[in-house]
């Protein structure tokens, strides 16, 4: 089938686009090109870009071949999942994630497997964010800065709150809080009614208490700080890093199913994969956002062509807050 009549025509102009060319690797390996704008299909939509935000996924999963061919990648192979920006063209049947008929110039948002660093986004719609890409509208009073940090974060922070279903009788632990899940898992919770204790550096007390969050330090002697800090218990727990959160939090007598982890397998654990996310989450999340009732703190935008430093910094994993690449 043939793209709609409200598509223009296929054009033989060059875009730009991130890209790992002679291997998978570091920043240093990223290569800003020029390729083809991209022919759009039935059932999908092709996203002019103004905005991608960067994860952590973002470069463990290219760090080099082996996590590459893991996730199916191969050479030449794009960069980034997040992304704003407007419809460019619609192939036939395409609709938004809510079903409704996509039309050229809409404002959407949502993830690009591993290309989304690019002028142009190529996605299924409807689509599946692990999979072909998906597309919601960017609700008005959402800038795309915003809503192209959304998709993988935030439906991440939803699987992972689902797991738990944390509510006014909870004090939840969530380790790595700061982070760029940690942003909208503790809003959330909090949202729900929960009391939250994140977890973080000495220096992340004030951006986790701008959240919602009680801040405590992480390393040894988390266990004495928490009993001080919540003398009557932890009730759920979620591990945003790694897995000693989750140890603390089995001393602290937490149950193994009040809680999760989003970056390792623990026995015993259910773990949270934003794939898994519920039919609406990122939605949500997206009107919570347009309507204040949830913040997303950007820590820093960059131009495209500045897309080595973006990386390195978002590596680093000090930064508090997403950071966006403008296009």
């Amino acid at each position: 089938m043939s793209p709609s009549s409200s598509s223009p025509p296929s054009t033989s102009m060059s875009a730009r686009a991130v890209q790992f060319v002679e291997s998978f690797g570091g920043p240093e390996a990223l290569e800003l090109r020029e390729v083809p704008v991209p022919a759009v299909g039935a059932g999908q939509v092709r996203v002019r870009v103004t905005a991608a935000g960067l994860n952590p996924m973002d470069w463990l999963m290219t760090a080099d071949a082996d996590a590459a061919a893991r996730f199916g990648l191969s050479l030449p192979c794009g960069f980034g999942n997040d992304y704003a920006g407007v419809v460019d063209a619609v192939g036939n049947g395409a609709v938004a994630g809510d079903g409704s008929r996509l039309e050229v110039g809409d404002r959407v948002f949502g993830g690009a497997f591993s290309r989304s660093v690019a002028d142009y986004a190529l996605v299924d719609a409807p689509g599946h964010i692990g999979k072909g890409g998906d597309v919601h509208r960017t609700p008005d009073g959402l800038k795309d800065q915003v809503a192209a940090t959304l998709s993988i974060a935030g439906c991440t922070a939803a699987a992972a709150l689902a797991v738990i279903n944390p509510g006014p009788s909870d004090t939840l632990l969530i380790g790595g809080a700061g982070g760029g899940v940690g942003v909208f898992a503790v809003q959330l919770a909090r949202l729900a009614g929960a009391r939250v204790i994140g977890t973080g550096s000495a220096s992340s007390a004030d951006a986790l208490r701008a959240l919602g969050a009680e801040p405590v330090t992480y390393g040894d002697g988390l266990a004495d700080r928490l009993r001080n800090l919540a003398p009557h218990g932890i009730t759920a727990a979620m591990d945003l890093h790694g897995t000693s959160t989750i140890t603390v939090a089995r001393e602290l007598g937490v149950p193994d199913s009040r809680m999760t982890t989003i970056a390792a397998v623990v026995d015993g654990i259910m773990p949270a994969n934003g794939a898994n996310a519920a039919p609406g989450a990122v939605e949500d999340i997206a009107r919570l956002a347009a309507e204040g009732e949830l913040r997303v703190p950007i820590a820093a935008t960059f131009p495209v062509d500045e897309i080595r430093a973006a990386v390195e910094l978002q590596a680093g994993r000090h930064v508090h807050g997403k950071v966006v690449i403008d296009l």
